[in-house]
C-alpha cells in the first residue's frame, strides 16, 4: 500500500537548486507523490495587504503553471524560469525571510516527508561568514534532508 508523501525541493532558481530539482525528479519523486517547491524571498518592503498576511506563514500553495503569468510573478517576486515552470502538477509555496529558518518552518507547517536542497559549493571561508543554508537545514530540520551537490 503506497503512502502519500510530500516532497519539498528548495529552489531559488540558481543552477544548483535546479540540479537538486532535476535530481529529485529522477531519483525520488514517484507518481503518487506531491512535489512542493519552496522558495524564500528576502524580507523587504512589500505592498500592503496579502504579503503582510503571508509573511509569517508563507503564501498559499500556488500551482507552478501560474508562475508563467506576469501578474503572479510580480505578486510573489518570482522570476519566470521556463525550465522550472514547465514541470506539471507541482505546487509552489513562497516564504519571506531567512532561508535557513523558513525552510525549517516549511518542513513542519506543510508538513514534508523529506526536503531536497542544493549545495552552492561555498568554500570554507564563505560558508563560515555567510552560513550554509543546506548545513543549517540538515542540522535543524525535523524530516529527512537530502543535499544535492551541484557539478558544473
Amino acid at each position: 500500500m503506497a503512502t502519500e508523501r510530500r516532497i519539498g525541493v528548495a529552489i531559488d532558481f540558481s543552477s544548483s537548486s535546479k540540479s537538486a530539482l532535476k535530481w529529485a525528479m529522477e531519483n525520488v519523486i514517484r507518481k503518487e507523490d506531491h512535489l512542493i517547491l519552496i522558495t524564500i524571498q528576502p524580507e523587504g518592503n512589500y505592498e500592503k495587504g496579502e504579503m503582510q498576511l503571508w509573511e509569517g506563514i508563507g503564501s498559499p500553495f500556488v500551482p507552478l503553471i501560474e508562475f508563467s503569468d506576469p501578474a503572479t510573478m510580480k505578486k510573489y517576486g518570482v522570476k519566470h524560469d521556463p525550465e522550472v515552470v514547465e514541470i506539471v502538477e507541482v505546487l509552489m509555496k513562497v516564504y519571506w525571510g531567512d532561508p535557513r529558518e523558513k525552510l525549517c518552518e516549511a518542513i513542519d507547517s506543510i508538513p514534508l516527508s523529506c526536503i531536497i536542497v542544493g549545495n552552492r559549493g561555498l568554500g570554507k571561508l564563505k560558508r563560515a561568514i555567510m552560513g550554509s543554508v543546506s548545513n543549517y537545514v540538515v542540522n535543524n530540520g525535523s524530516c529527512a534532508v537530502t543535499v544535492v551537490k551541484h557539478h558544473e
